[in-house]
Formats: C-alpha cells, structure tokens, sequence
C-alpha cells in the first residue's frame, strides 16, 4: 500500500487518519534472501527482515536468555538465585543501561515489542500462580503442628501492625499514608510459592528446617491472601464506592462457582479414573477452561485476577492423577519459558538507574520497607528460640520466611500498571526485593548446613553393639520386590528374644510433581494415606506378619517417607539419627529376574546409595538379591528349624570387621551355619599394624569356633585367584557378606578394580554383584560408619 502525508490532508471534523500496512508484515523472507538481494543489487523492498515481528521477537527471546544464562554464569558463584540473575539481565537490557548499541536497541526494545513480550510473560505468570494453588494441599496445610501456626500467623500480623503504626506516625496525608502502607505490606507477606521456590534451591525441603518452612509458609500465605484482598476492597472503596459491591458481588459468585460446580466436577474426574492409572488429557486440558476463562475477564475482576487463578489452582484435588498431570504437562514450559521472561520484562521497566536516595520521601518508604522485614524476621525468631531450637536453625528460619521473589514482583507490576506506584517507587521496591532474594539464601546457607547433624559424635555400629543388646536396623523400601528381599535377609539372620531386632521400615516414594512439600508419616499411629491414596498399606501388613512370626524378636515401625529423590537421603539419614541406629539396609538399584537376566535398573536408587554412604551416621549394608525375591530364601512364616548357610570374605579392614561382627551376631542361633574365609595375601612381609592387630582380635572368636562357625585360610597371590575361590563359594550358601573396603588397594584383589563396574560397592561388592558367578546367593555389602 502506497504511503502518504497525513499533513497534506484537510483535518475535516477534527478526523485523525492511521497509515496501516496491509498484509502486515509478520514472517520475513529471512536472511539470507536479504543478503541475496543486496549482493545482486536488486530492489526489490525497502524492509529489512528485522521489519517484520516474528524474527524481530525471535531475536529478542534469544537476546533475554542469552543474557540471562551469561549473568547467571558469574552470579551463581556469589550464591544467588536464578531470580536474581534473570532481574540483572532484564536491568542490562532496559534503557537505564542497555548494553546494545543505542540504535539497535531503540529498534528492538520499542514500545510494541515489550507489549508483546509482556503479554507472554503475564500469561505465564498467571499460569505459574494457578500451578502452585495446585501444589498446595488444603488437608495437609490443616494438619500442620501449632509451632508452624504461631510462626506463620505472628510472621504477618506483627509486622503489618508495626508498618502501619509507622505510616500513621510518619504520614500525615491519606494518599502518601495509602501509598507507603501499600508497598510495606508487600514486605509483610509471606509468599508459599517463593518460599518453595527458596528450600528447593537451598535443597533443603524435606529436612526438619525446609518442612516447617513449608508449613508455616501455607499458613502465612492463607493470612497473606485474606490481606490482599482486603487491601483492594480498601482501595476500591477509596476511589470508586459503587464499584466495591459489584466487585464484591462478582468475586463472591466466581467462589461459589469454584467450590460447587469446578471443584466437584474435578473430583468426578478423579474418582472415575482408575487408581493407579493416568487421567485421560481431554480432562486435563478440559480442567484449564476455567483459568482461561479467568484470564479473558479483566473487565470483572481488574484487581483479583492473580488472586482468583491461585484460588482455582487451590480447587484442584493435589496429587495424582489430575493435579501431577497438570503440573507434569505444563510447568516446564511455564518455569522454563514464560515465567523468566515476565521477570526480564518486568526489570526493564527500569528508565534510570539512579535512585533519588537523598528524597526524604524515598528514605521514609525505603526505611519503612526495611524495619518492617526486621520486624518480621524478629517476629519469626522470638518464639523459634522459646521453643528451644537452636539459635542458627531458628535464624535460618526466620531468613526464609523472609524471602522475596516473583509473587512480590508481580504485585508492583500490577500496581505501576494501575498507576499506583510511580517510575521512583517502582525502581526502588524492585531493589529491595531484589537484594532480599540474593541476600536470605546466602545467609540460610551460612547458618543451616544439613550435612552437619549426620556427623557421628557418637560411635553407632555394629562392632560396638553389647551382645544380646537390641540391634537397630533401618530397612529401605522402594518397591515391592524390596519387602521380600529384606525379609529375606532378616530371615537368614534368625532373631531371637536374646538378639532381638528393632527394625524401622522406612517407605521411599518419590514427591509428586503435584506435592510442593515432602511428607513424612510415622504408621504407629494407624496413618496409612495420604490425600486419600494408600502409599504402604502393603509394606505394612507384610512387616507386621514378619512381627507376628517372630513375636518377642523383632519390633517394626513403618515410616513413609514422600520427598524428591535428590533429597530421600535426607530422609534416611535422619531417621537413623534420631532412632540411634546402628545399620542401615539399602536395596541395590538393579534387580534381576530367577533366571538371571535383569530385570530392572534405577541410577536414581544407586545415586541414592551414594550418597548414603557419605554421609551415614551409622553402618550401612547395600543388600543384592540375585533373583531371591521370586524364590525365597527363608520365608517369613517357615518352619523354627530351618537353617541357613552364611559366609563371610575376610580380608582386613574396618569394613571387613564390621561384615564379620554382622554374621557372628546371626550365629548366635544355632539354625546358622556360618563360614569365615579368610584371604591372606602371599606376599605378606608379616609387618603388624594396628589394623592387623585389630583384624587378629576380631578373628579370634571365629578361630576358636564351635559347631557352627567354621573358619577356612586361603593364601592367594592375586585377584584372580581370589575370584576362583569365590565362585567355589557361592552356589553353597544362601547369603555371603563382604566388606565394601571402598578404593582400598590389596594384593588379594590386584588386577581386579579394572574390571569393575559399580564402584561404590568396592572390588569384592562388584564382583559378587556381576551375575558372571552364576550363583542365586544374596549378598550383604557392609561399610561400617565413616
């Protein structure tokens, strides 16, 4: 279409006329027929490609994450969050600095193209509210103990009493009282969503800290939510008096729609979806409907629309099948995507980077804003520290639930839209939120190291077990095969009322995607679900028939234990802790079928074993079972005389005699027939040292013998001659036990390392692991705490 002067034309009717490109230019020819054009100095238009609106807004996407990856590459080594780097880079784009050259970048960043990517990220922040309301679980947020509700209602009450009092001392006008009383509150809040975002990046969820964090954040971001809307009312009472009773009006309709229409129907669709099973994606998308339909009604609800999506995110039924597939279909693309490009677009609102510093109106807010986050913090402390905590995990504490992040940004976003705050508030509100999110993760991570608890004051294996003293074992679940298998082992060990067992079954299963908080259940108490799904019923009833069988020898308590599978050592290794025990079983990540061949194989489970072993406060034992599970060794219910035929590869070590101190203590039952064979190297100088002498006391007991110990002495030269031995060994015993001796170099398994598959287990742990031995024996890898 031909271009014209709109000054050439008569204005008639004070009429204004728009030049318009019609087709509008959306995708360009590219490139390279750009470049085409200009090598053969043909004419063919007068537009480059980045005229047109797709490569223009393709170029900006990569121009957002490209800077944003580079600035999280330098701030990730000060500790700072994601967040943070995606507010620096979005600070670095904008006009008060914009790294681009000056014409670059006012043809890129205009007025247009940051109304576009605006949109993309209001979308997805409106997505990333609805989907945590989906994580959230109402039922469980009730159930929470009354320390996470004292934390979580005094962490908004006292610091929003105190920034009031402070506005109505220090402000004298209405509007600058509203205003400053506005942003103060926005420190007073406590937002679920960011403080999960913080524990998850703290890797903190699932220890003591992170789940009363996440407890007392549901409660304070309930109160939180009833602020925020009696704000709006406030403030739309203010200004338009008529309007608060039809807002009203339309906010308490848009309720009862939620909970006796949407939420009911939800619920429809999870009870006609098999347990067990996936919801059909029809239902799951068809769930979305009314979110749109809250996006695409602004004119009803100008203020609530945030508050409204996290209220329908909240009416989803948590967990499996319809909240998991919700958040399994569509978070990746809303926390990987939209949502960093609403921070980014949010920090280049920025016009100039100074601040009016020495305005005595921007230090009354700044200093309020900051008093009320001491106030907070102080809020937080005082009853963590009469509840006798320590002082650093109650700061650690008190830190997180002062946290600030996309919740906050949001809100001043949606204000400077509104007009509430101006250009100066906007840039000021975002610093301080700004340095709250780098600077609470830093010192959390000063005061609260997790791994600190594990270390052992306190010698807790096996070797310093009293005879005929309690043993305490922690027994690991993941799947179904890993009740017989452990029951099996158990078996082999025959307990009795003289060397009776105290055994914690502790149920591993991984956090929904659905589930914000990580759970743990103690089943003394009957609690067999959760949410209305039954995680252990079955590990229940097979550990308490074990109970029944050897009544007077074994004590069980079941435990469950919900959390990601990065953090489930957690969860293990402060279980033993606070049980004192003395073992842990761990099942190996590979199980096999009675023939065989393999029947399954989780790295998820090997890394956690790994890290188990690290940082254990006890003993552990990996427990290989070659195909067992489908014929058992000793079953829970067998005769009381059937017997077992156990042995154990000595070499010396500490973890050598702790996988002796292990079978002596199964021997003690004469239905146990256990075998020492001891490898002596060939080579041996006959140089003693404090290890042999240990060694040599251990095997004294064995050398003395009775009816069922036998001690067998091989001198061998090399690993391979130990192997031959071995596979002469394990078609006659049902369970052979071997020290890890992890990285330990020997000349009786020289050569051998080489072929080694699964390190962790160490050189003899791989060897019987490989199925090459062709025997069904299990074997108990024991490492005896570090």
């Amino acid at each position: 279409m031909e271009s014209f002067n709109p000054a050439d034309t008569p204005l008639i009717n004070s009429s204004y006329y728009t030049c318009i490109t019609i087709p509008p230019k959306i995708n360009s020819n590219g490139l390279f027929s750009q470049l085409y054009v200009e090598h053969h100095k043909q004419v063919v238009s007068q537009s480059t490609w980045l005229d047109y609106s797709a490569p223009r807004f393709q170029l900006l996407i990569f121009l957002m994450f490209t800077v944003t990856q580079a600035t999280h590459f330098v701030l990730k080594r000060l500790g700072l969050p994601h967040f943070v780097s995606q507010v620096v880079a979005g600070l670095l784009l904008s006009p008060a600095i914009s790294i681009l050259p000056e014409a670059i970048g006012g043809y890129l960043f205009h007025e247009k193209s940051i109304a576009l990517l605006e949109t993309f990220g209001t979308f997805g922040l409106a997505f990333f509210m609805f989907l945590s309301g989906v994580k959230v679980d109402i039922k469980m947020a009730m159930r929470v103990g009354r320390q996470a509700i004292y934390i979580g209602v005094l962490s908004i009450l006292v610091p929003l009493l105190f920034s009031f009092a402070a506005v109505m001392i220090l402000y004298k006008e209405p509007k600058e009282r509203y205003l400053t009383a506005y942003i103060a509150s926005l420190f007073c809040m406590s937002s679920f969503p960011v403080i999960n975002c913080v524990l998850n990046d703290l890797k903190i969820p699932n220890t003591e800290l992170g789940r009363l964090g996440f407890s007392s954040a549901v409660i304070a971001d309930l109160g939180g939510n009833l602020v925020i809307v009696c704000r709006i009312v406030s403030r739309i009472a203010s200004a338009h008096a008529d309007e608060m009773y039809y807002e009203l009006g339309y906010l308490v309709l848009y309720v009862l729609a939620v909970v006796f229409v949407y939420r009911p129907l939800l619920k429809l669709i999870v009870r006609f979806t098999p347990e067990g099973g996936q919801v059909n994606m029809v239902f799951v998308y068809a769930s979305l409907l009314p979110f749109l339909f809250c996006m695409d009604i602004p004119f009803l609800f100008r203020d609530f629309s945030l508050f409204l999506v996290y209220g329908l995110g909240l009416a989803v039924p948590p967990g499996p099948p319809l909240g998991s597939a919700l958040v399994d279909t569509f978070e990746g693309m809303v926390s990987g995507f939209f949502l960093p490009l609403f921070i980014t677009t949010c920090s280049m609102r920025i016009d100039e980077i100074q601040l009016r510093f020495f305005d005595p109106e921007m230090q009354k807010i700044a200093s309020i804003a900051v008093a009320t986050l001491l106030v907070k913090f102080t809020a937080c402390l005082l009853p963590l520290l009469h509840k006798r905590i320590p002082k650093k995990d109650a700061m650690a504490i008190a830190a997180i639930s002062c946290s600030k992040g996309i919740v906050e940004i949001s809100s001043i976003a949606i204000s400077s839209d509104l007009k509430i705050l101006s250009q100066d508030h906007f840039s000021l509100v975002m610093l301080i939120i700004t340095l709250t999110a780098g600077i609470v993760p830093n010192i959390v991570r000063k005061l609260h190291d997790p791994s600190r608890k594990f270390v052992g004051y306190q010698r807790r294996k096996i070797t310093d077990c009293k005879t005929n003293s309690e043993l305490q074992i922690i027994a690991c679940i993941h799947v179904p095969n890993n009740v017989n298998s452990v029951i099996n082992f158990l078996g082999v060990s025959h307990p009795t009322r003289e060397n009776p067992i105290a055994l914690s079954v502790l149920h591993l299963v991984k956090l929904n995607a659905a589930q914000a908080s990580p759970i743990f259940l103690s089943h003394q108490n009957g609690t067999k679900n959760v949410n209305g799904y039954g995680y252990s019923e079955n590990v229940i009833l097979s550990f308490k028939k074990f109970e029944g069988i050897n009544w007077g020898a074994v004590s069980v308590n079941v435990f469950t234990a919900i959390s990601p599978p990065d953090f489930m050592d957690d969860d293990i290794c402060t279980l033993a802790l606070d049980k004192l025990s003395h073992f842990i079983i761990l099942p190996f990540h590979r199980t096999w079928y009675i023939d065989g061949s393999l029947e399954s194989e989780d790295p998820v489970i090997r890394n956690l074993n790994r890290r188990v072993l690290e940082k254990a406060p006890c003993s552990v034992g990996i427990l290989i079972d070659h195909g067992n599970i489908k014929r058992p060794m000793v079953r829970a219910d067998s005769s009381i005389n059937s017997s077992s035929k156990i042995a154990v590869l000595f070499m010396g070590g500490s973890d050598d005699r702790e996988a002796l101190a292990l079978s002596i203590r199964m021997a003690k039952d004469t239905r146990v027939g256990l075998t020492v064979v001891h490898f002596i190297a060939e080579s041996d100088d006959g140089v003693v040292d404090w290890e042999a002498i240990l060694d040599s006391e251990t095997l004294r007991e064995v050398k003395n013998g009775n009816d069922y110990i036998s001690y067998d002495r091989h001198m061998v030269s090399n690993g391979p001659e130990t192997v031959n031995i071995v596979h002469e060994i394990v078609n006659d015993h049902s369970l052979i036990i071997v020290g890890r001796n992890f990285d330990k170099e020997i000349p009786q398994t020289c050569g051998l390392k080489e072929w080694s598959e699964f390190p962790e287990l160490g050189i003899m742990g791989d060897l019987l692991a490989s199925k090459d031995l062709g025997g069904k024996c299990s074997v108990m890898v024991v490492q005896q705490q570090q």
